[in-house]
C-alpha cells in the first residue's frame, strides 16, 4: 500500500512517549492497539470527511507521519491538532515554575501536551454517548458504531474503523442509544455539515463565545462544550465554566474549600494563560484510571 509522509516540528517541549502513553488509558481511544512505539488511528478528515488511515512515530524534535492517502495543508493541520503541535508551548514551562502544583504535575509528565479528538465532531458524539454513562461503556458504544457506519482502513497491515462522517449519522439509527441520544446525534451531525464543529470555525471564535455557541447545539451543557472546544478544537487557552469533576480535582490539589463557587476556580485559572487548557488537561490527565463515574451533560 503507499503511504505519504511528512514531519511535525514541535515548538518548546515535547515527549511523544508521554502522547502514546495518554492515549493507551485514555477511554475514548482505549480499542487502539498499541504497540509503544506508533500511534496508529484512522478517521474521517474535516477538511474532505473522506477517512484516511495515520501513523505517528518520535522523531527528533517533533513526529513523523504517515498517511493512507496524500496529506494536504488541512490533513497536516489536524494532525498538528491532534497532538496539539499547532501551539508555540515554549512559555509553558514557566507556568509551572510560578505555579508548585501544577509544577509537579509538569514533572511527573514532562514534555505531555493535551491529546485531542480526532475532530471536534467525534469529540462532540462521545460527549453524547457517555452523558450519564461510564467511560468504558460509552467506549464500547462508540466502537461498535465505528464498525457498523464506519469506513474501514488498513493501517500498517491492520484494520482500523474509522468513526463515521457526519452525513452517514444523519439518517442512521440503530446506535444502541437511547431515542434521545440519536436524536442529539443527529441534530450534531446537521451541525457539523453547516460547518459550526470544525477546529477552524471554533478557534476563530473567542472562548466564551465559542463555548456559548457549543451550549445552544443539541445535547451539549457546559461540560460537553469545554470538551469539543478543548478536546475537540484543541483551543488551547479555553477554561470551562462549570465541569464539577475538574473542579473536584482542583479543590483537592489546591486546598479550596467545599463551597467554593465557580468563579474561584476561574481565578485561579487565570496565572495559567495562555495555556489554560494544557493546564486543565494536566489535572485531568491524573485521574484517568482512577475516575470512571458517570459523566453528566
Amino acid at each position: 500500500m503507499t503511504t505519504h509522509g511528512f514531519t511535525l516540528t514541535a515548538e518548546g517541549p515535547f515527549d511523544f512517549g508521554a502522547s502514546l502513553r495518554f492515549v493507551e488509558d485514555w477511554p475514548a481511544t482505549s480499542a487502539l492497539p498499541s504497540d509503544g512505539r506508533a500511534l496508529r488511528f484512522a478517521y474521517c478528515a474535516e477538511s474532505d470527511w473522506r477517512p484516511i488511515g495515520v501513523t505517528v512515530t518520535a522523531a527528533p524534535g517533533g513526529v513523523a507521519v504517515a498517511t493512507t492517502r496524500a496529506a494536504g495543508p488541512g490533513i497536516r493541520a489536524e494532525v498538528a491538532r491532534i497532538l496539539s503541535l499547532d501551539v508555540d508551548g515554549a512559555g509553558f514551562a514557566g507556568l509551572g515554575e510560578a505555579d508548585p502544583v501544577l509544577g509537579d504535575l509538569q514533572q511527573l509528565r514532562p514534555g505531555l501536551r493535551p491529546v485531542c479528538f480526532w475532530s471536534p465532531w467525534e469529540a462532540a458524539c462521545w460527549a453524547v454517548i457517555v452523558q450519564r454513562s461510564s467511560m468504558l461503556i460509552a467506549s464500547r458504544i462508540k466502537q461498535r458504531i465505528a464498525e457498523r457506519y464506519g469506513a474501514e482502513v488498513t493501517v500498517d497491515g491492520r484494520v482500523h474503523a474509522a468513526f463515521p462522517p457526519p452525513v452517514t449519522l444523519l439518517e442512521a439509527g440503530g446506535l444502541g442509544l437511547p431515542a434521545q441520544k440519536e436524536e442529539w446525534l443527529r441534530g450534531l451531525a446537521g451541525a457539523a455539515l453547516d460547518g459550526v464543529l470544525t477546529a477552524e470555525h471554533l478557534r476563530a471564535l473567542g472562548p466564551e463565545e465559542a463555548l456559548a455557541e457549543l451550549r445552544a447545539l443539541p445535547g451539549v451543557g457546559p461540560f460537553s462544550a469545554g470538551l469539543i472546544l478543548i478536546r475537540g478544537a484543541g483551543a488551547p487557552d479555553a477554561f470551562p465554566g462549570d465541569e464539577p469533576r475538574l473542579f473536584g480535582i482542583l479543590r483537592e490539589a489546591y486546598g479550596l474549600p467545599e463551597d467554593a463557587p465557580p468563579a474561584a476556580y476561574r481565578k485561579l485559572a487565570e496565572a495559567w494563560r495562555p495555556y489554560r487548557s494544557w493546564a486543565s488537561f494536566l489535572f485531568r490527565a491524573a485521574t484517568y484510571g482512577v475516575m470512571d463515574d458517570p459523566v453528566k451533560v
